[in-house]
């Protein structure tokens, strides 16, 4: 099992239950493809470096996992389709 992170930003523009969904998604997902949680860090509202679909502002999670090399893959291509998630990120992290 190797260490990973997940980065997630979410749309700002949605309300509270509908971000609490998406990144409980992304956890489901990870548990899905044999994934063990570690941390999950809410960043809260940021500003974007550069607008993205018209806005400025996004919520950023980032979730820190154990997985098998063939995980993120599979969760990369799931995210990749979600609705509000604007941008994503799957690296893996050093020892």
């Amino acid at each position: 099992m190797k260490k990973y992170e997940l980065a997630v930003v979410v749309n700002a523009k949605i309300d509270d239950e509908e971000r609490a969904a998406v990144v409980d998604k992304c956890k489901a997902l990870i548990e899905r493809f044999g994934g063990t949680i570690t941390n999950v860090d809410d960043w809260g509202k940021k500003r974007l470096a550069y607008e993205v679909q018209k806005m400025k502002e996004a919520f950023y999670y980032f979730i820190q996992f154990d997985a098998e090399t063939t995980a993120p893959i599979e969760i990369e291509n799931r995210v990749r389709i979600m609705d509000n998630v604007i941008r994503f990120l799957c690296v893996k992290q050093e020892a």
